[in-house]
């Protein structure tokens, strides 16, 4: 199997055994068992269960970082800016809300460098959306900065708490809702020429 492809075999395996028993609960056993490979296999990729981790929340941050990238840069119509990152939201939990799981819900979230990872991708995610706010408004950047924490804030809570009840509110629904709530405060702040 090329490298690449047994890589992501590993990956998928070791996100069924972290989600299925946490960090602490996961072994690289079972993780080996899962993928169908001898475990000197996964340790020719792995060094170890924490690197591993590690790899997978990272990859899953790349790729959710990217789908709210392209939300933000989608429209220069800050309503549907608003209502296109905060579907993103929705989107990635939809399509694998285990993944979704693994970055904000981890039992490793006080470790430093999970921790650290996880606060620079929430950070980063916050900036991006302030830069938006302070280059269309009159707010110092300080200010737009609490603002692209609430915005972001308000769409992980809302999207995480919506999962489990994917059955009773569709998740077109549920995004319009959470995305007017926000668009009526940020709207309060017009675009400055």
């Amino acid at each position: 199997m090329p490298r690449e492809a047994r890589r992501r075999q590993l990956l998928d395996a070791a996100q069924q055994v972290f989600v299925a028993h946490g960090f602490h609960g996961a072994s690289m056993d079972e993780i080996a068992e899962v993928a169908e490979v001898s475990k000197p296999v996964l340790y020719q990729h792995f060094p170890g269960k924490r690197e591993l981790y590690l790899a997978l929340l990272d990859a899953h941050m790349h790729e959710f970082s990217t789908l709210l990238q392209r939300a933000i840069d989608s429209t220069s119509d800050n309503k549907m800016r608003v209502s296109a990152t905060i579907r993103a939201y929705y989107e990635y939990i939809a399509r694998d809300s285990q993944a979704f799981r693994l970055i904000f819900e981890s039992d490793l979230l006080n470790d430093g460098e999970v921790g650290g990872r996880i606060e620079e991708f929430n950070a980063t995610f916050a900036r991006q959306i302030a830069d938006v706010v302070a280059s269309d408004t009159s707010l110092p950047a300080a200010q737009a900065l609490v603002m692209g924490r609430a915005l972001a804030g308000m769409a992980q809570v809302s999207a995480r708490y919506w999962v489990d009840m994917a059955d009773e509110v569709p998740m077109e629904e549920a995004s319009d809702l959470v995305s007017r709530l926000a668009w009526r405060g940020i709207s309060r702040f017009p675009k400055e020429s």
